[in-house]
């Protein structure tokens, strides 16, 4: 309870000082409005905007928290904002011009529904239209098309609804096989397809870590687990192994291993879950190192909780596991998760990153605030909102 009062205190003297510091003329209703454009993303209603400005001009933070739900009542926050927010986390080239799909259509559903965001890389939960053919397929992404096509109010609970992953048509996964995002379709057509799978890895740390395997180069890890594909002498220099490969290879390739069952088959144009039978791709080029380390199943372990990124805060039970599930709800137990979502709604919210002393304090007590709020990504967008309404 301790650390709850200091995150809350902090949030309040921040929002006191910004209050303070905002241009003349920021009154109240431009402070609402200006919420309520950065959190729908589309203007508020006169009526909506004087409830809004209402409740700031209390100067109660508790009652700017209730204006930012006011503006994310609007359609616009989850068909606009969210989605915007969400399709570049779907995509290689992490575009926003990306069409509607299972992904994101699972990351709306959750922040609408309130579901504990570090639930997003473990839950066996999609959402689909209620009422829109075609239905959901496996093998393309015809419903999601149709529901953006229909202009369907992703926000009405009637019109788009949850359902277990694992229960969808043509599904070969266990609720134990399901994680989330992982598991679904758009993510194995831009993750699984081609490669050796390791591209899930390296955009999962990029979606739910911030940080690209640069950023997780680490050349003390054990390289017991790095494949027989990665040669030990690249151009013939064995130094360029042990000081630049190694160092990303150790780490990704020992936690990789828990997508061995799966792969994208561009025949079907599906993802293929095969439990028992490890992906063809996993045992390629193995005479480039024939005694490097040979897949035989889906386990992975994390070497990242030694050395320096022990720093990331991993605090899930178990340090090693089997399959994306577990994997997954390693990296979303960890504090560097936590910081990494209020980050990215921050960029979004506030059109900027946090680049200030003040600005990463507020990052850190909001990261606080969400997981004491059940991971609660609409705690995330107010706190965010709240915060940037005066800069």
């Amino acid at each position: 309870m301790r650390v709850v009062e200091l995150a809350s205190r902090a949030l309040c003297v921040l929002w006191l000082a910004l209050l303070l510091a905002a241009p003349a003329g920021a009154g109240p209703r431009e402070q609402a409005r200006k919420l309520h454009d950065r959190l729908a993303g589309v203007p508020p209603s006169a009526a909506v905007l004087d409830q809004m400005a209402a409740l700031i001009a209390t100067g109660d933070p508790a009652d700017t928290l209730a204006a930012a739900n006011i503006a994310m009542q609007n359609p616009q926050f989850l068909m606009t904002s969210v989605k915007n927010m969400v399709t570049p986390w779907t995509n290689v080239e992490r575009t926003v011009h990306a069409d509607l799909n299972d992904y994101t259509a699972l990351v709306i559903g959750m922040v609408r529904d309130d579901v504990p965001f570090n639930q997003v890389l473990t839950a066996d939960l999609m959402y689909v239209g209620a009422n829109v053919q075609p239905a959901y397929s496996p093998t393309d992404n015809d419903h999601y098309l149709q529901l953006a096509a229909q202009r369907v109010d992703l926000s009405n609970p009637a019109l788009f609804t949850p359902v277990l992953q694992s229960t969808l048509p043509g599904s070969q996964l266990t609720g134990g096989d399901t994680a989330g995002v992982i598991t679904t379709r758009a993510a194995g057509e831009a993750f699984f397809s081609a490669g050796t799978n390791r591209r899930m890895w390296r955009f999962t740390t990029l979606n739910y870590l911030c940080r690209d395997m640069e950023l997780l180069h680490d050349i003390t890890r054990p390289v017991d687990r790095i494949r027989q594909d990665v040669s030990r002498s690249p151009g013939g220099d064995s130094r360029l192994y042990h000081n630049a490969c190694s160092g990303c290879h150790s780490g990704m390739d020992a936690v990789a291993g828990a997508f061995a069952y799966f792969e994208w088959d561009a025949t079907q144009m599906r993802v293929v879950h095969t439990p028992g039978s490890v992906a063809q791709k996993y045992l390629i080029n193995a005479s480039n190192f024939p005694f490097g380390y040979v897949t035989t199943d889906n386990r992975w372990d994390n070497y990242w909780r030694q050395g320096s990124h022990a720093n990331l805060d991993w605090r899930g039970p178990n340090s090693g596991g089997y399959g994306p599930k577990t994997l997954g709800e390693e990296v979303a137990e960890s504090a560097a998760f936590s910081v990494c979502q209020v980050e990215k709604v921050f960029n979004h919210v506030c059109f900027r990153p946090p680049n200030s002393g003040q600005d990463g304090d507020t990052v850190d007590a909001i990261a606080q605030v969400f997981e004491d709020n059940n991971y609660s990504m609409k705690r995330v967008f107010a706190e965010v909102g709240a915060y940037c309404m005066g800069n």
